[in-house]
């Protein structure tokens, strides 16, 4: 896979959020709940100061690289994180350095392959933190950014 080397300004994120790892066997219904509550529920909506209209999918707090705990978080970038809904809660993307990817295809499949991929590279990442970003909204043709944390 073909990724270019990017650095990143910090960027506040607020969402929802939860633990998982990738070794449970229920992994992916948790991390797909995440992002049916937040469009289902309309946090997405009513979440304020959002500097875009893209939905981002946030990976960090890993306690042993991939094969442990980590949080997965649901939202949106915004330029001040103030009246946080309830259940919402207030994050950064580190300023640093990141291995950028770019996917298209069918939202799910697309996402799942790129990790399934990514997981066989031997990149030098830094487990703080990786993302993904949804350009558009179209499930089955849609462009996504991923960015992975790299030494």
């Amino acid at each position: 896979m073909k990724y270019e080397i990017v650095n990143l300004e910090e960027r506040t994120v607020v969402g929802i959020s939860t633990r998982t790892n990738n070794s449970s066997p229920d992994m992916e219904k948790v991390i797909g709940g995440l992002w049916s509550d937040f469009f289902q529920k309309g946090i997405y909506e009513k979440i304020e100061n959002k500097t875009n209209y893209k939905a981002l999918g946030l990976y960090f707090n890993y306690e042993n690289e991939e094969n442990a705990d980590y949080t997965a978080l649901v939202g949106c970038q915004v330029n001040k994180a103030e009246n946080l809904l309830q259940n919402t809660v207030k994050t950064v993307i580190p300023k640093g350095k990141y291995a950028k990817f770019t996917v298209k295809g069918n939202m799910q499949k697309a996402v799942s392959e790129f990790w399934q991929e990514l997981w066989k590279m031997d990149i030098p990442r830094s487990y703080v933190c990786d993302f993904e970003e949804y350009q558009n909204s179209d499930f089955e043709n849609a462009e996504i950014h991923i960015y992975i944390g790299i030494k």
